[in-house]
């Protein structure tokens, strides 16, 4: 029997221990599987309570069972579900009963979206926003997950689709009609119109769609700085937690520490690295060289000095705010301190100079106002209100061959009504990819395989 027929099952709650664990099933075999296990089929989408029962009538758990028929259900298939009881023990026995049963199987990560796909009941854009959802970190990122999840963009891509159909129906009447006198151009001049307002609103929506992408990836901020400045005892105080080892002696970090947090609803991501600073010691140099690396990639850097200096580097193409910590042991901090103003388009003070930051991380002074900056900053780097469609790459990419087919199109006209058609059919075809309803089995593999087992 073909993988896709056979009937599967996994754990689709959270970690055991836990108090309730929800085993979900899903295939032929999953009516069979209640009847054995708790001696009925229930009624349909109600919660029945259940003793279950093993092959050799054992019981398994007093439980909560429910019953989904196909097609109306999460996988498009019959669905049953046990709500048992979350100990492991309890687990092992209903994995081993279900096991049991022929052509019964765990599932693999991805697979039940995988199947809900496959029968229809969700496409690959909506099927993306489910694996978003359910590693959103952040408010922001779960409400981008959800609109995607809700259709956002696979609705507009299906409008689209229906309207390069529409106008490549024009099209071909007009190549099926040629000899008809005036017919070929009564038809051509309003599929172009159809095809010219298409164009503009798919390039329209590629023109906001830097946002979405950069939300679901985050906010990279690199803390970099020469060693024994205190690096590691501010990353500690922006994610609130002991993420690294504060110690006195050079050199400490060596090697690249990373901690996510949730600023003011947006992800972002901040790296400890190594003291830059020449070496002799083999490991410090590597250590280094991936501080500089890692650095170079990041989308703010916060150079990170003692309270006298105000060095900065200017290198790479991030921006480079100057922090100066450990303000209390100098007796230049006890002064106003600079910092304040920042543009958080690009980082830098009213001034001729980077943006500026006079702190104490281990005593906590000026740390509100560089956080207040870095939202300002993240708020910028986002962009403000409701994020675009595009979600990931993958979209992306197909949506900006769609606009150039769309434009090649047009300008094309003047050769022929046939390569209209043509870069029309491509079109339709482009979209049909982005849904997962075109030629899309090469790429299925590498979207599910990034599921958790159970989704």
């Amino acid at each position: 029997m073909h993988p896709r027929d056979q009937t599967i099952f996994a754990l689709s709650s959270g970690q055991l221990p836990s108090a309730i664990a929800i085993v979900r099933v899903s295939g032929p075999q999953g009516g069979p599987a209640l009847i054995a296990l708790a001696g009925k089929i229930p009624q349909a989408r109600m919660a029945t309570r259940a003793l279950l029962r093993g092959a050799d009538q054992a019981p398994i758990d007093d439980a909560v069972v429910l019953w989904f028929p196909a097609p109306r259900s999460a996988t498009g298939e019959d669905v049953a579900e046990f709500h048992v009881h979350g100990g492991r023990a309890v687990l092992a026995a209903l994995v081993s009963a279900l096991s049991a049963f022929e052509n019964v199987r765990a599932a693999e990560p991805g697979e039940f979206t995988r199947r809900a796909f496959e029968n229809g009941k969700l496409d690959l854009t909506e099927a993306e926003a489910l694996d978003d959802l359910i590693h959103a970190d952040t408010d922001r990122q779960r409400r981008q997950a959800l609109r995607q999840l809700k259709g956002l963009l696979g609705d507009r891509a299906r409008d689209w689709r229906e309207r390069i159909i529409e106008a490549s129906a024009l099209i071909e009447a007009g190549i099926d009609f040629s000899d008809e006198g005036d017919v070929p151009s009564e038809l051509v001049v309003p599929a172009l119109a159809k095809i010219e307002a298409l164009s503009g609103e798919i390039e329209e929506v590629l023109a906001a769609q830097g946002r979405s992408e950069r939300l679901r990836e985050g906010l990279v901020v690199a803390i970099a700085g020469p060693p024994n400045v205190g690096k590691s005892t501010l990353i500690n105080q922006l994610a609130r937690r002991e993420v690294a080892i504060v110690s006195p002696h050079a050199g400490t970090t060596r090697d690249i520490i990373e901690a996510q947090f949730d600023l003011d609803g947006y992800p972002v991501t901040v790296i400890d690295t190594a003291g830059i600073r020449e070496t002799d010691d083999p490991v410090e140099q590597e250590g280094v060289r991936r501080a500089r690396a890692r650095a170079a990639e990041a989308d703010l850097v916060l150079w990170l000095v003692d309270g006298s200096s105000r060095r900065n580097p200017q290198q790479g193409t991030a921006p480079v705010w100057t922090v100066r910590n450990k303000i209390d042991l100098d007796e230049v901090s006890q002064r106003p301190s600079a910092a304040g103003s920042v543009d958080p388009g690009g980082g830098q003070l009213e001034g001729k100079s980077a943006a500026d930051f006079a702190i104490s991380a281990s005593r906590g002074d000026g740390l509100p106002q560089l956080m207040a900056a870095l939202v300002s900053f993240a708020q910028n780097y986002f962009g403000s209100g409701e994020v675009g469609l595009i979600g990931r790459e993958r979209q992306r990419k197909l949506l900006q061959e769609t606009a150039k087919l769309l434009r090649r199109s047009i300008s094309e006209a003047e050769k022929g009504e046939e390569f209209v058609a043509e870069d029309l059919r491509a079109a339709a075809g482009t979209l049909g990819r982005l849904l997962g309803r075109v030629d899309v089995e090469h790429i299925l593999d590498a979207i599910f395989r990034d599921f958790c087992i159970g989704k």
